[in-house]
Order: C-alpha cells, then sequence, then structure tokens
C-alpha cells in the first residue's frame, strides 16, 4: 500500500532539512525521493530507509525488524530498506540524521549505477600521431 496523503506530508514536513522531498507511487508502494535519490519507501505507512554497508551500523535498532520486501515466484525477496522505529517520529532531530544517512547510501547507490552504465569509451590515436609514431 501507498503512504497516505497525511502520512506523505508529515515526512515531507520532517526530511525538509535534507532538500526537495517528493515522493511517487512505486510497485505498490510509495519511492521517498530527496532531489532526487530515493531514500526510502513507504509502505502502510511504514517509512523504511536505504541501507548499505557504510551505514548498517547506524541502523543496528532497525534490524531487529524484517527488511522492507516483496514476494516472487513464491520466495521472499529482501530490498535494502530498514524499517525506521516509530520513537524517531517523536524524535524529528534523530529521524534527519537517519535520513541523511540513507541519503548518503542512496547517492552511492545512484553512483555504482552510474558509473556501471557508463558507456566504455575506447582510446583512439588520431591518424596523424599513428603516422608520426612510426
Amino acid at each position: 500500500m501507498v503512504a497516505s496523503p497525511a502520512f506523505a506530508e508529515f515526512l515531507r514536513e520532517q526530511l525538509a532539512p535534507l532538500g526537495r522531498i517528493t515522493m511517487r507511487r512505486m510497485f505498490g508502494k510509495t519511492g521517498v525521493f530527496c532531489d532526487g535519490v530515493m531514500l526510502g519507501m513507504v509502505t502502510d505507512n511504514t517509512f523504511y530507509v536505504r541501507v548499505d554497508d557504510q551505514n548498517r551500523e547506524t541502523f543496528r535498532e532497525a534490524a531487529t525488524s524484517p527488511p522492507l520486501n516483496y514476494a516472487k515466484q513464491g520466495a521472499t525477496i529482501d530490498l535494502a530498506f530498514w524499517r525506521v522505529p516509530e520513537r524517531l517520529f517523536d524524535e524529528p532531530d534523530e529521524l534527519v540524521v537517519w535520513a541523511q544517512a540513507a541519503l548518503a547510501a542512496a547517492r552511492r547507490v545512484a553512483a555504482k549505477r552510474a558509473r556501471s552504465s557508463a558507456p566504455v569509451r575506447k582510446s583512439r590515436t588520431s591518424p596523424a600521431k599513428r603516422r608520426n609514431s612510426s
């Protein structure tokens, strides 16, 4: 389920210190973006943040809850998004710290994807240089 309008607005307000927060429906859930980079997802008004090896320790409290997942061909596929503890909604400064760590992970993922999808360019020697080097 996607985020309710009230929950989406609450998140926009809470995460505003990070930058321009937008949301869009994705795969029956709501993607949470900061300046175009997806830092989290919402399902059933539950906020999940992006986790990677560099911020896993920051989110160790969230490791006690199952990660965001989906079913595929009878198997459960875990995603790299962990549930934000409910207590953080009463601690906006700490919620922003978590969101900053998630945004940093999201930027690392985006940079890695950009590098892996960049076309490989072969170095070309100009005809003049080839003639001069002979």
